[in-house]
């Protein structure tokens, strides 16, 4: 660790409580002196996420301790937090994940599409960019890019060998940065793709408890259009940028084949979880009726006599429990999951998932939100685009260097008070803060698939850099306008009000 990174964390963990502390004497609000220490709690969370200078999960544990302490919540109320329908969502979404990997499912899947996309070099990075893309929509994008990068390298073994050196570059850099790149762009299609998604969902309820629930299927008939569109410019732009024409190009195809050959005949435990992996994604993505305005498409829990009892999180907790009874052929005596699999869930996640919950809440509760909306009234005249264009350009470069979930989870909350103050429908502010939160490309420390390719030593941070700022551009282009057209529909947003009945 270098001197400066000692120094800052010094530096931070010194400054959190410090800055809690004054602001517990300092009351800003005079009427309500539990605003002033609800915004030294933040503040105090908000220097250790960015400086970690303990493990995220340890500053998230904070509210436990300082909102009862502090008078701003009922330490009960604090500590459910931490346990909902949304944690439940992912511990079920990330139980199949495992499931998936246990039996190597996950790798062929990835390279049977691979093998679909021909052997011309540009059909290749669509490939990798393709599966990539696919598997991080329901896999957690360092486990894929992780499973990527092994099969990647033997390919470019196969397809550089007769290429001169600075082309072997040229294509090693723009198929690293196409894996890279597609595991953030496909998990901001799918609520389990990216934490910063599930974070969204929990807080937006928390924030808004009578505003209808944002679920799997909606969110998808949103954002799956931002992934494909940002996915197609970055195959056009990295195979412009990077690939180069080569006579080498039966190689990758037989490294490959050779790779699918060795995972042998598919078998019975991979047909079972592949199946329960369709049924989930299926009763996921239309469990409610989805109106679009000039189309509607019914959700099958209209066929039960209760259905608001039904959530996403109920879904994936019974479509994974069953992994845990059917037994495997293969390993007599085994089953198809079991718990020394599952203990490898990122409980670090959930901690991290409850604390930004736990937070948003103590900034509902105490007043903080509607505090900060009121100072900032004076954006009120600023037209909803360029509210867009702010909040997006902010998340997206903010990222670069911060936790994209721990950022989420302090924004959301402000946003959420500051569309009720601007009169703008939260919506149009927290869903394209939330994506931007995953589109960071421009530094290893971004996110962990930007450090993944940076560890294989093929490729410099200025080129990562160069390739990376396209990238954010672009992204803040395509969000602004997708959630300006498009997300108006899928939502049913009126931009010109704010829906007064969500509070």
């Amino acid at each position: 660790m270098s001197q400066l990174v000692r120094d800052t964390r010094n530096i931070g963990l010194a400054l959190g409580p410090a800055v809690c502390l004054l602001f517990f004497f300092w009351e800003i609000d005079p009427d309500n002196p539990v605003v002033g220490r609800m915004l030294g709690v933040a503040l105090w969370m908000a220097i250790w996420w960015i400086t970690e200078v303990v493990p995220l999960a340890i500053t998230s544990l904070l509210p436990v301790a300082l909102l009862p302490l502090l008078g701003i919540s009922n330490g009960k109320v604090v500590s459910s937090a931490y346990f909902n329908d949304v944690i439940f969502l992912f511990i079920g979404g990330f139980l199949l994940a495992l499931a998936m990997q246990k039996w190597q499912l996950h790798k062929r899947i990835a390279i049977r599409i691979l093998m679909l996309t021909g052997t011309k070099p540009t059909g290749i990075l669509m490939g990798f960019m393709g599966a990539t893309a696919f598997l991080s929509m329901w896999i957690s994008n360092t486990a894929t890019a992780m499973m990527m990068i092994p099969i990647l390298l033997a390919v470019l073994l196969q397809l550089t060998e007769n290429m001169l050196p600075e082309n072997q570059k040229q294509m090693s850099c723009g198929m690293l940065l196409g894996v890279a790149y597609s595991a953030s762009i496909g998990g901001i299609a799918t609520l389990v793709g990216t934490p910063p998604n599930l974070s969204f969902a929990r807080i937006f309820h928390i924030m808004f408890p009578s505003a209808p629930e944002i679920g799997f299927g909606q969110w998808l008939l949103f954002a799956l259009p931002v992934s494909i569109i940002m996915l197609l410019f970055g195959w056009i732009y990295l195979s412009h940028r990077y690939i180069r024409k080569s006579g080498a190009e039966t190689g990758g195809k037989i490294a490959l084949e050779d790779q699918y050959a060795s995972l042998g005949k598919i078998s019975s435990e991979e047909l079972i979880v592949l199946v329960h992996f369709i049924v989930l994604a299926l009763l996921w993505t239309f469990r409610s009726t989805i109106d679009l305005g000039f189309a509607t498409i019914p959700g099958w829990d209209a066929l039960l006599t209760n259905p608001s009892l039904i959530n996403d999180g109920t879904i994936a907790i019974a479509l994974t429990i069953p992994l845990f009874i059917i037994p495997s052929k293969s390993t007599p005596g085994s089953r198809l999951m079991d718990w020394k699999t599952a203990a490898d869930l990122p409980w670090d996640i959930v901690l991290l998932f409850g604390g930004g919950f736990a937070l948003a809440g103590g900034i509902r509760d105490s007043g903080l939100a509607m505090w900060i909306g009121n100072q900032l009234q004076w954006m009120e005249g600023i037209h909803p685009v360029l509210f867009i264009v702010i909040v997006v350009t902010m998340m997206t470069f903010v990222t670069e260097l911060t936790s994209n979930t721990a950022t989420t989870e302090m924004v959301l909350p402000i946003l959420a008070g500051l569309s009720v103050s601007s009169n703008i429908n939260p919506l149009l502010l927290m869903i394209p803060a939330t994506i931007a939160a995953s589109m960071a490309f421009m530094l290893p420390v971004a996110t962990p698939p930007n450090a993944i390719i940076f560890g294989t030593r093929r490729i410099t941070v200025m080129q990562m850099a160069k390739a990376g700022l396209v990238m954010n551009l672009a992204g803040i282009i395509v969000l602004t306008l997708l959630t300006w057209f498009w997300a108006r529909i899928v939502f049913g947003i009126d931009s010109t009000v704010f829906p007064t009945s969500w509070q």
